[in-house]
């Protein structure tokens, strides 16, 4: 699975990539060459190649911690890396045998980076989890990913059971030793060249979010992220200005989530510096932003809205930040534009993508892209498309929406010890089905309409949750909004909000019921808000649940409504 691609066709609309022949959209990015798949190679390897070619000197800083400014530069981090792994293979030999696979959990720490460059330089799978993850979610990842060893703190490792080569503590005394010994190899920057790492070999096991479901272990290949840094690399934005500032970004995502994965292995390939913060605090960042001239910063949806509309952005000086990369859920029309207005100078570019395909598939690449309210921009390099009728099975057309599959490098190895949901999601030509109902315009430009599995259906309609949130936060006394679906006897299911006010607000659910009910039209999707469309219910939280990459925890949302429903009765 996740083959390289095929020749392209030459029936291709060159306004959108779709070949009427085929019935499939290609990628209108020049194509990107990629290493040959049986030329023995890491990403690790690969990605340092890549720095070294860039004008980053190895004084730079790399990682910043964003509290106390403890920084290490490229040299630090480099030779970091390379004594930890000397001090791995010296004390467990064993460990660069083949699919031997480490379980990462600990608090986000400049060490992290560290031991996901060390560890896939030696040839193991890293599967990073999320440290607030509870015992019962931990136990479930290890089964998926079975581990022999374990990079835990203190205060975690009592959840983890034995592993075969043990638990290392990374905020002990030991563990700082085993960064910090002379590595006798005349090239200190070099990662274990003796050891033999194939490009098809599994990198790393993460966890989708489980957003519908239990989470499972997405199994990815050095080859998939090779060709996902590689796009990122060669088709990267340029200035020629001598006097631009060095790329400084801010890490408000998760290392353990795909999108704070592959962020973290780009940095390194463009040589940028990086300020993490050990734990999101708004504030906090806004104040990293200012003290550490952030000039890029990855978010999610929620936090555009944050910045948007929280008054305290006006405490701080953010001049400094140019660019930021939206993923993890569609950003709506309103939204985006309320930010242009508070902030001219700072571009949105947005991306779309899955664990399951190493967080990449659609993005932006210039400003005229980014204007585009609502999509999610062009297929990525070296990436194919197909919109499928879910009814059918009929691969449509420009304008017409259906669930988007994928094929290309990037695309996983399949699901860790889940035959059945590989199967039912990766078909035998490699196309991985993304469970999202999506279109391309036709300038070949993506909209995600929403989850196929989370359209609310009211009566015989089918109502995408997206729609109405974005609605919701067009509304200035709402600070943040869900969707949900409701049971009714009558209708099957039926919308319902689950509204956050603003500060200060008192709006109230026949005012939120009259607000939807009121707008004519949905300008990003083009659509009228029928009347089967309308919130027929409306809750009031304190905050929407959500995942590390901003999705929204539906389920809980419709937990937390079915038992206020039975506590009534």
């Amino acid at each position: 699975m996740g083959e390289d691609m095929p020749p392209k066709p030459t029936m291709i609309d060159p306004r959108n990539g779709f070949c009427s022949e085929t019935k499939t959209f290609h990628s209108m990015r020049p194509t990107v060459s990629l290493p040959p798949p049986t030329q023995p190679l890491s990403l690790i390897h690969y990605t340092l190649s890549l720095l070294y070619h860039s004008s980053t000197p190895t004084t730079t800083p790399f990682l910043i911690h964003s509290s106390t400014g403890f920084h290490l530069t490229y040299s630090d981090f480099l030779h970091q890396t390379k004594s930890l792994s000397l001090s791995l293979l010296n004390s467990l030999p064993s460990l660069s045998n083949q699919n031997h696979v480490a379980f990462i959990i600990a608090p986000p720490s400049l060490q992290i980076p560290v031991i996901y460059f060390s560890l896939l330089s030696l040839g193991v799978t890293l599967s990073p989890a999320n440290p607030l993850a509870s015992q019962s979610e931990i136990t479930h990842m290890i089964g998926l990913c079975k581990p022999v060893i374990a990079f835990t703190t203190s205060s975690i490792a009592h959840k983890l059971p034995s592993f075969p080569l043990g638990t290392i503590l990374i905020d002990s005394l030991d563990f700082q030793t085993m960064m910090m010994m002379n590595p006798t190899t005349e090239n200190n920057h070099q990662p274990n060249p003796e050891i033999k790492v194939e490009q098809s070999d599994s990198a790393a096991i993460l966890y989708s979010s489980g957003t519908t479901g239990r989470v499972k272990g997405v199994e990815l290949t050095h080859r998939n992220f090779i060709a996902l840094i590689a796009g990122f690399y060669y088709i990267r934005r340029e200035t020629d200005d001598d006097n631009a500032p060095h790329p400084v970004s801010l890490f408000t995502l998760p290392l353990f989530h795909v999108f704070g994965f592959f962020m973290l292995i780009r940095a390194v390939a463009l040589g940028e510096t990086l300020v993490l913060m050990d734990r999101f605090d708004f504030e906090g960042m806004l104040r990293a932003v200012e003290k550490y001239k952030v000039t890029y910063m990855p978010v999610s949806p929620p936090l555009v809205v944050a910045l948007a509309k929280s008054e305290l952005v006006a405490k701080y000086d953010l001049s400094s930040l140019q660019l930021l990369g939206c993923g993890g859920a569609p950003l709506g029309k309103e939204v985006s534009e309320r930010f242009r207005d508070r902030f001219p100078r700072v571009e949105i570019v947005q991306g779309y993508g899955l664990t399951e395909t190493g967080g990449g598939a659609t993005r932006m690449l210039d400003l005229d892209e980014s204007r585009r309210y609502g999509s999610v921009g062009r297929l990525a390099e070296n990436i194919e498309a197909k919109i499928v009728d879910p009814a059918t099975g009929e691969a449509l057309p420009p304008g017409q929406q259906g669930e988007l599959w994928l094929r290309g490098p990037t695309i996983m190895k399949g699901y860790v010890g889940d035959d059945e949901a590989t199967a039912a999601t990766l078909d035998s030509e490699g196309w991985l089905k993304t469970g999202d109902l999506c279109y391309f315009d036709s300038e070949g430009c993506l909209y995600i309409v929403d989850r196929l599995k989370e359209l609310i259906k009211y009566k015989a309609y089918q109502v995408p949750p997206a729609e109405l949130e974005h609605l919701l936060q067009s509304n200035p006394e709402i600070a943040d909004a869900a969707v949900i679906p409701y049971p009714d006897e009558e209708a099957g299911q039926i919308p319902m909000a689950f509204v956050v006010r603003k500060p200060g607000s008192n709006v109230t659910e026949a005012q939120i019921m009259d607000f939807i009910a009121r707008q004519a039209t949905l300008v990003r999707f083009n659509l009228q808000v029928a009347p089967y469309k309308k919130i027929r219910r409306v809750g009031f939280v304190n905050a929407i649940p959500k995942s590390p990459a901003g999705k929204i925890l539906r389920r809980e949302l419709i937990n937390h409504a079915l038992s206020a429903a039975s506590s009534k009765l």
